[in-house]
């Protein structure tokens, strides 16, 4: 879904990095790892606003196995942004 979605935009690359879902499955969370880094915001901003309707295709691709279909979150993963700057700082 993310994949279609983000053709759009052209030049971007989105991957989920981590999903956690609340015991309750009413909430999930979804950490995405964008690149360019400097375009992640404005990506983020995109997917969030577009989140309702996510949720909707997700209801209509799971519906039979899925009781309740979880409110979609999104934040942004940086943890190669934090691996590539303590590689810098290493000097390497």
């Amino acid at each position: 879904m993310f994949r279609r979605e983000t053709a759009a935009m052209g030049g971007v690359l989105v991957s989920v990095s981590r999903v956690r879902i609340s015991s309750d499955m009413s909430v999930c969370r979804g950490y995405l790892s964008i690149f360019p880094s400097e375009r992640a915001e404005e990506m983020l901003r995109n997917i969030n606003a577009s989140a309702p309707q996510l949720r909707f295709e997700l209801g209509n691709r799971c519906r039979h196995q899925l009781r309740i279909i979880p409110t979609l979150k999104f934040f942004r993963d940086d943890s190669l942004d934090y691996i590539e700057h303590i590689d810098e700082l290493l000097g390497k």
